[in-house]
């Protein structure tokens, strides 16, 4: 075999291999956000592409929107995306790919990033209507709660009034009774004084002797006991 044949047979060699190499699928890059995937509106975010070779260039692409891309040319095996001022638009799901300086194909597509952005608005006054909403709940309870205290005592009241012994109603029921005596001595008293004033001296006497009868009577059913009685004859 000539040299000539040989040197023929590896250069067939060697394109070949690197015809190989180029249809060879690069393996898919990493895509992670910092500091979070999970970001309020108008902050701050960086999506990080990361490739297992160097000299590369890197494209971030966002899914269901075909226009939207950003590409990189790094020297490392990395690069860095950065989003400021966020706006609710930015939020959505992206992926990144790579090819490297042999390579014309674009590697496989990284897994899919879901960035959420938060509003602080929404934030506020879902926070406003969990407090309104607590609030609300104390309240109704509070005055739950007065209620059941004021029926309480309503009642424990209306039991000592219905539960009193039978010894204190006894002691209303003679003094009741006193007082009536009492009244009945007075009114007595008063007619004694002015049966006196108005009649005459002579006249008076049957009139004295029998009203010093009842109120010696009276005064005696309040001082003696029971079962016991005493009789005034009066004589004319």
């Amino acid at each position: 075999m000539t040299p000539e044949v040989l040197s023929l047979l590896c250069l067939g060699l060697c394109l070949g291999y690197e015809d190989e190499k180029k249809n060879e699928k690069l393996p898919k890059p990493s895509l992670h956000a910092w500091p979070s995937s999970v970001v309020e509106a108008q902050s701050n975010v960086t999506l990080k592409c990361q490739a297992p070779f160097q000299n590369v260039t890197l494209m971030l692409y966002k899914v269901n929107d075909s226009g939207y891309k950003q590409e990189q040319i790094s020297t490392e095996n990395e690069a860095e995306f950065l989003f400021t001022d966020l706006k609710l638009k930015d939020a959505g799901s992206y992926f990144c790919a790579y090819k490297t300086t042999a390579s014309h194909e674009w590697s496989e597509s990284s897994e899919h990033l879901q960035l959420v952005i938060t509003d602080k608005h929404d934030e506020l006054e879902a926070f406003s209507m969990k407090t309104d909403t607590r609030t609300i709940f104390v309240a109704i309870f509070s005055c739950i709660s007065i209620l059941l205290l004021f029926l309480s005592v309503f009642i424990i009241y209306r039991c000592s009034q219905h539960g009193s012994s039978p010894e204190e109603s006894t002691k209303r029921i003679s003094h009741s009774k006193r007082s009536e005596q009492e009244a009945a001595e007075a009114d007595l008293s008063r007619m004694e004084r002015v049966s006196v004033l108005t009649a005459d001296p002579q006249e008076v006497t049957y009139t004295e002797l029998n009203i010093n009868a009842l109120s010696e009577a009276a005064s005696d059913t309040t001082h003696e006991p029971p079962g016991s009685h005493e009789y005034a004859a009066v004589k004319v």
